[in-house]
């Protein structure tokens, strides 16, 4: 047990590492009145902690720059997108503005303690990439190569659902419906689906590591994430009351998240976690 917990010594300059960083992204905040900052935080956070730990734990060399490396694309390429998308965007996103309102006056204090707890979240979530890094199976070998399938379908998957998306948002003339095209015909959430997938390629990665457990669970914990947390629910709840019967009948028709021909799908695809946040009928 000691020898397993010495394997994840790594993840201790990580924290400190993040708890600066959210300090300094929680000042930005401070005089831009965009806590959407946070977002980027956390997604570039994974991907300099996975880097980090690449030079700090033990395993095989190439095995462990293969999955920084993996990290740290998967990382710009989602920060990126969510900068442009929700910081730079000019509108402070709609959950922050929420917690303005509900948090008053001591939105600050609370948001502060926010920034650090999506800190550690970051750390906590580079875990999988660590678990990889220390497979002892030696070099580089089939599983690896799997991985890295699993890992380029996934994230080619989301960019094209990102960038199907963005395309329908600057058309005017689709301003108040909903996108219904490529990938968004199949699911109502094609990028949180691959997403979830992405996470995967680490479970692979990290077979023959004492830590594969850390890297099987990082799945199951993004899926009750996106399902029942920061997810599909708010989601949902702002695209029900931004597009009413609209969105309602894209519920109807399609798949909640996982891809399904679209139509008629099967009750237990087209439901969401927790009604309240759905009018799916």
């Amino acid at each position: 047990m000691s020898s397993h917990l010495s394997l994840l010594a790594p993840s201790v300059p990580g924290l400190v590492l993040m708890a600066v960083v959210m300090a300094g992204l929680w000042v930005v905040q401070r005089r831009t009145h965009d806590a959407g900052v946070v977002d980027v935080g956390w997604t570039y956070g994974v991907g300099a902690c996975a880097v980090l730990y690449s030079l700090t734990s033990d395993g095989d060399p190439s095995r462990r720059a293969l999955v920084a490396a993996m990290v740290a694309l998967w990382s710009l390429r989602l920060g990126t997108y969510i900068l442009r998308d929700r910081v730079l965007s000019g509108d402070e996103d709609g959950r922050y503005q929420q917690l303005r309102s509900t948090w008053g006056d001591g939105f600050q204090t609370r948001i502060f303690w926010f920034f650090q707890a999506q800190g550690a979240l970051a750390v906590a979530f580079a875990l999988p990439a660590l678990a990889a890094m220390t497979s002892r199976r030696g070099a580089l070998d089939w599983l690896d190569a799997t991985g890295v399938v699993v890992w380029l379908l996934a994230i080619a998957g989301e960019a094209v659902a990102d960038r199907q998306l963005a395309a329908h948002r600057a058309d005017p003339s689709n301003r108040g419906r909903t996108c219904r095209t490529g990938l968004w015909r199949w699911s109502r959430h094609p990028n949180y689906f691959f997403e979830w997938l992405h996470w995967w390629s680490y479970a692979i990665l990290a077979i023959g590591s004492p830590l594969w457990w850390i890297a099987a669970l990082a799945p199951l914990v993004m899926l009750v994430f996106i399902l029942f947390v920061t997810g599909i629910p708010p989601t949902e709840a702002r695209a029900v009351a931004s597009r009413g019967e609209d969105y309602r009948n894209y519920q109807r028709t399609t798949s909640a998240f996982f891809p399904w021909p679209p139509g008629d799908p099967p009750r237990i695809l087209r439901a969401v976690p927790g009604r309240r946040y759905s009018d799916v009928q």
